[in-house]
């Protein structure tokens, strides 16, 4: 089972359609692409001596060389380590390091800030610019045929953004991938041949995991010229390309529609729009629904388990006459096909319905472990079980509404407190841009909510804010202080950082 045959199954069945395009311009057809990443896998076999199992990371933001790579390491029964392009140069010396990469392909804007970190990593071999003379090379030569590989094998070593300390690596098989693929066909989407998908978002995250569904079936891998996300540049590609679906953050959705929302006939080719890896507040979901219509999918994931735990559909967002319709939309909606989901208490009990619990997950994509930690690996995976983590209520009918992270959740005067409630309230201020809240220590009730804001409105009060919400939600949940801030801290795949934020605002 190696996921590297979908790619030879597509060129036999697709072999002249569209495979990747570079903005307007389509590069390469599947009999191209397939061919490519097979004379690569054959490459790094024999001229870099590669055995099965090792690890070949990629340094790079979006661009049209990293789905051949992506498909030669597989099809030579390597393992990839995609690395986000946009880490700090200590991050990238540590997951190079960590995971024992003896081979790295990066761009040449990057070249300079990685080629210093390799003196002092063991057994790294070789690095590779993909614009370079040496990367065409490796495109010339013998195709090698696709390694065998095991539905436990590892495939792809991907590691968390790191932002409560280290990150960790989620070793994931070919198994893993494969029912990450299928789970997309089952809950998330359909595609046909010739359907488009932007990767505006890092490949080497949730977008690059999407490039699997569409070699399956045909689909255009399109990169934008600029690697990543512009809002003008998305706009204009929708004009080219037809049917096509975009993976994104929420913040990056709410970007491209406040951009867009006066041009008429703007989202018309859009067929698809993903979005997870973050909450999605109601006022923004329904802005989203009256200028998209029926297009919107909802994704819950973790690296731990890619892309695949929860969904909620696009049927279920357009469900406006269900009674229970807003909650269902508030929600991340339910277990994927195959997945089973449990929600536990502090010791290990299956909560009962609408109590809140951490979200347990298992199936054939939960990871195979953090690679070279055990310790973290026995905290994580408990008879079969993956510990998200993540705090949740479920409905009887099966949905699942996430509170907050469990590190996440402040404990005030006995009373638990879940930041995510609170956010939701103050998103509704015509005033604010963004929140993001979270507990102080304090002397008389342990823990106080505090709320840091970005503002629209720069008389905005703190009074009014604190009238506002004790308009809207139970006195002891409301935030104490009100703090305003230019921008919140954000990584790099637009999550807020709430641990710089407790470094900062923590303290009285």
């Amino acid at each position: 089972m190696n996921i590297a045959n979908i790619l030879v199954r597509a060129a036999n069945a697709y072999d002249k359609k569209a495979a990747v395009a570079f903005g307007e311009t389509v590069l390469l057809n599947y009999k191209e692409l397939a061919h490519n990443s097979a004379v690569l896998a054959q490459n790094l076999l024999t001229k870099y001596h590669l055995l099965p199992g090792s690890r070949v990371a990629i340094i790079t933001a979006n661009c049209p060389e990293y789905i051949e790579l992506l498909f030669a390491v597989w099809h030579a029964g390597l393992v990839v380590v995609p690395i986000n392009a946009k880490l700090h140069k200590n991050e990238f010396n540590f997951v190079l390091s960590h995971s024992g990469a003896r081979i790295c392909f990066t761009s040449s804007k990057l070249l300079p800030v990685i080629t210093p970190l390799l003196e002092g990593i063991d057994n790294f071999e070789q690095l590779i610019e993909i614009s370079s003379p040496e990367y065409k090379q490796l495109l010339t030569g013998e195709k090698s045929s696709v390694c065998s590989r095991q539905p436990d094998d590892p495939a792809w070593l991907f590691y968390t953004s790191g932002t409560t300390g280290r990150p960790k690596g989620a070793m994931q098989s070919h198994k893993n991938l494969r029912a990450m693929t299928q789970c997309y066909f089952s809950d998330i989407d359909s595609i046909d041949v010739g359907d488009a998908i932007f990767h505006a978002a890092p490949m080497s995250h949730g977008s690059g995991y999407y490039i699997l569904p569409h070699i399956v079936k045909g689909g255009i891998n399109v990169i934008p010229k600029s690697g990543g996300f512009n809002e003008k540049e998305l706009l204009t590609l929708l004009t080219v390309h037809k049917n096509t679906s975009l993976f994104a953050a929420p913040t990056m959705v709410k970007r491209w529609l406040t951009f867009a929302q006066n041009k008429t006939n703007a989202f018309e080719n859009v067929k698809t729009i993903i979005y997870g890896g973050g909450p999605m507040y109601q006022q923004d979901l329904d802005i989203a629904q009256r200028l998209l219509g029926n297009k919107l999918v909802q994704m819950y994931g973790q690296g731990e388990c890619p892309m695949t735990i929860c969904a909620l559909t696009r049927y279920q967002h357009q469900d406006t006459n269900h009674p229970d319709y807003t909650n269902r939309l508030a929600s991340i909606g339910m277990p994927m096909s195959g997945m089973e989901i449990k929600l536990i208490d502090n010791v290990g009990n299956t909560v009962k319905y609408g109590q809140a619990g951490e979200i347990l997950v298992r199936g054939d994509a939960v990871m195979l472990e953090y690679y070279k930690n055990p310790k973290a690996t026995a905290e994580t995976l408990v008879d079969g079980w993956l510990k998200t983590g993540d705090i949740a209520k479920q409905s009887v009918d099966g949905f699942i509404t996430l509170v907050d992270r469990a590190k996440d959740v402040i404990i005030s005067g006995g009373s638990n407190i879940y930041p995510r409630e609170v956010e939701e309230i103050l998103n509704k201020h015509q005033g604010l841009v963004e929140v993001a809240v979270i507990g102080r220590k304090d002397d008389d009730w342990g823990e106080v909510v505090i709320a840091i804001v970005v503002s629209s409105d720069n008389n905005l009060t703190a009074k009014q804010l604190d009238e506002f919400c004790l308009e809207h939600m139970t006195r002891f949940k409301r935030p104490k202080h009100y703090i305003f801030v230019g921008e919140l801290p954000k990584n790099n795949t637009g999550k807020i950082l709430k641990t710089t934020l407790r470094d900062l605002y923590a303290c009285a």
